[in-house]
C-alpha cells in the first residue's frame, strides 16, 4: 500500500480459475501505456494521456509498487488492481482520520465483459482480509460509471455517501470485512 508498509510486498502471485495476479514487470510496459492511453478506459478518469508522453515517463518496469497487482491472462497482462491509502484531503471517508485503503482497477477494453473484473477483484479483496483482517476497503466511482457500479455492487460494497468532485457526482462505498464469530 502506498505510504506504509502494512504487509511484507509483493506477495506470491494470486491464482484464480483464470487469472494471475501478480507484480509488474518488464514486459507488462506496453499494457500500461495502453491503459493511460486509451480513450475507453480513462472516461471516467480524467481522460486519456498522449500516447508519446506516456512512452517517455512509464518506466521500463511499470506501477511496481506495493499495492498494484498486474492481472495477466495466459501470460498477457489484460489490467491492473490496486490498493491505496486514500487521500484524507479527499471527499469521502469513513472516519474524520480518513487513510482508508481504497480499491482501483483498470482493464483493457478487450477484457470488458468478461467477468475479470470480478474475479480479479474478488481474489486481492479476499487477500487483504487475510493479509489484514478487520480493515475496511472503500471504492469510489463516478455514478455516471455504470461498469463500475455494477461491480462494486457485485463485490459486497455499500453505499457511504455521494459528492461532487472532479466535476461529477461520486459514489464512496465500503466493503466491511466479515469478522470471525467467537
Amino acid at each position: 500500500m502506498t505510504g506504509s508498509a502494512l504487509m511484507p510486498w509483493p506477495p506470491a502471485p494470486i491464482r484464480t480459475g483464470r487469472l494471475v495476479l501478480r507484480e509488474s514487470e518488464a514486459r507488462d510496459r506496453a499494457g500500461f501505456v495502453e491503459l493511460f492511453a486509451s480513450p475507453e478506459v480513462r472516461t471516467y478518469l480524467g481522460g486519456p494521456r498522449p500516447r508519446d508522453e506516456l512512452e517517455r515517463a512509464i518506466p521500463a518496469i511499470p506501477g511496481r509498487r506495493p499495492g498494484l497487482f498486474v492481472i495477466d491472462v495466459d501470460g498477457a497482462m489484460i489490467g491492473t488492481v490496486t490498493l491505496e491509502r486514500r487521500d484524507a484531503e479527499r471527499p469521502g471517508r469513513l472516519s474524520p482520520d480518513a487513510g482508508e485503503i481504497e480499491l482501483g482497477y483498470m482493464f483493457l477494453p478487450e477484457a470488458w465483459g468478461r467477468g475479470y473484473a470480478t474475479e480479479a477483484c474478488a481474489a486481492v479483496l479476499d487477500w487483504f482480509a487475510g493479509a489484514l483482517p478487520g480493515e475496511p476497503v472503500v471504492l469510489c466511482t463516478q455514478t455516471a460509471n455504470r461498469r463500475s457500479m455494477r461491480l462494486a455492487a457485485k463485490l459486497g460494497f455499500t453505499e457511504v455517501e455521494r459528492f461532487e468532485e472532479f466535476g461529477a457526482e461520486q459514489w464512496f462505498g465500503v466493503c466491511s470485512p466479515v469478522m470471525p464469530s467467537g
